[in-house]
């Protein structure tokens, strides 16, 4: 049955091309909207660029009919722009203020009430990532709900790159036998993907097991190429973490996505195996380290100083733990370390549009709070030879149109989890302190 939707704007600046998402069902867009995206199309960051990609579409679309009357799409449904269903007074009664957000509610509303009046009414349902508008529209009977086309997976099925897998005794002998397993004979209820690490246990109950990776065409379990041995001074402290220096130390796999909450120690091992790679090994010419600039809470404003000095208090986190890694012991000695090896640079995403990338291990922190397409423009930007490192916590994101399913990084996970050029770990134990792990458990 045909549904009408109605589109907050936040909708369409997330995703512009949410206008060909609802198949068959009619699309309205109330004509505040088309005001909003024109106040916002000037920015100069994602909001903006969407807000005039939607623009682009709309006038594409335009072409073809005359959008206050309805225009079908390719998929068959069809847009409109609302011009007739924005009397204020039904909203009004409720919630008093001339609000954008309330004259969205009231085109919604005012669709609804005449769909009631006839034989054979049509569903309208009003599509926001604004939880208080949807709560709004609940207030007001309207059925609401959220964007969720762009959504990657459930929550609750999120790729986590390791699995537990109980077997016989004799399964686990066999692979310290053989140092490998057939997967075919083991089988496994559920799919394995590339480079997937799994732990086998003694389904009898002891405390005999074995941890192993997928190798790249899924044929076969595989020990791990490293040992435990430190890394820059620094060693796994649980399975997630070896895990995590596997995929960060394998030179056969390009793309490396770590998840986990705060004080699992993502950042730390990264650094750690990209000091590795690019000043002992050479393996690399350079270590590239960048994290978007979305701030947490009111924003501090403009900062004085050059590029740099501007910069330094967003990027202070990897300043912290490269401190660490070299163990300095006053304030200034790690920027004079960084400039007498030359081949670290710290940057803010802001800069990395248009550039190529080659021959560089690249870690981009606090990814979870990047859309696809920026996502897609900092993958892209990777040359020949080149590692990218995507990793945050999907379950802390200060970007105001994304959340735990939505963003950039879940996004790459989920696409790329299949892939053989990629690897994912997701770190569960705190290791930054007890109080750390507290709080990022109980907060």
């Amino acid at each position: 049955m045909k549904k009408i939707f109605v589109l907050d704007t936040n909708v369409l600046l997330h995703d512009p091309n949410a206008i060909f998402a609802f198949e068959e069902h009619e699309v309205v867009i109330p004509a505040v909207v088309l005001e909003e995206i024109d106040s916002k199309k000037r920015n100069a960051d994602e909001i903006g660029r969407n807000a005039r990609s939607v623009s682009r579409l709309l006038d594409r679309i335009r072409e073809k009919g005359q959008l206050h009357g309805g225009v079908p799409l390719e998929h068959g449904g069809s847009l409109k722009v609302e011009l007739n269903h924005r009397s204020f007074v039904r909203v009004q009664e409720m919630f008093g203020e001339v609000s954008n957000d309330n004259r969205i509610l009231a085109v919604a509303l005012n669709y609804k009430l005449e769909e009631e009046t006839k034989e054979h009414p049509t569903s309208v349902v009003l599509v926001s990532k604004d939880v208080l508008v949807r709560i709004k529209a609940d207030v007001l009977g309207l059925t609401a709900q959220d964007y969720l086309s762009d959504r990657t997976a459930d929550p609750t099925e999120l790729y986590s790159g390791y699995t537990t897998v109980k077997v016989h005794p004799s399964v686990i002998d066999e692979f310290y036998s053989y140092r490998t397993l057939a997967i075919k004979p083991l089988q496994i209820s559920y799919t394995l993907y590339p480079h997937e690490f799994v732990i086998l246990k003694d389904e009898m109950g002891s405390r005999k097991s074995a941890l192993l990776r997928v190798n790249s065409d899924v044929t076969s379990l595989e020990p791990l190429y490293l040992s435990n041995d430190p890394v820059w001074g620094i060693s796994a402290r649980n399975a997630q973490q070896r895990m995590a220096l596997e995929l960060l130390l394998n030179d056969d796999i390009p793309l490396v996505t770590i998840t986990g909450k705060a004080g699992t120690g993502k950042t730390l091992l990264a650094l750690a195996a990209g000091l590795c790679k690019v000043e002992d090994e050479h393996k690399y010419k350079k270590l590239l380290i960048a994290r978007p600039v979305v701030p947490m809470g009111k924003d501090i404003g403009y900062l004085p100083g050059e590029k740099d000095e501007k910069l330094r208090p967003w990027m202070q986190p990897i300043y912290d733990n490269l401190e660490f890694l070299f163990d300095t012991k006053k304030a200034g000695d790690i920027d004079k370390i960084l400039m007498g090896i030359g081949s670290i640079q710290v940057e803010a995403l802001t800069y990395i549009r248009g550039r190529s990338i080659p021959g560089q291990f690249i870690i981009i922190d606090e990814a979870q709070n990047l859309s696809r397409h920026e996502v897609k423009t900092i993958v892209s930007r990777a040359g020949e030879g080149s590692k990218v490192i995507l990793m945050g916590d999907p379950e802390q994101i200060d970007h105001p149109y994304l959340d735990a399913v939505s963003n950039g990084l879940t996004y790459v996970v989920e696409r790329f989890k299949q892939e053989s050029l990629s690897g994912h770990i997701t770190l569960t134990k705190g290791e930054r302190s007890k109080l750390a792990q507290l709080a990022a458990d109980l907060l």
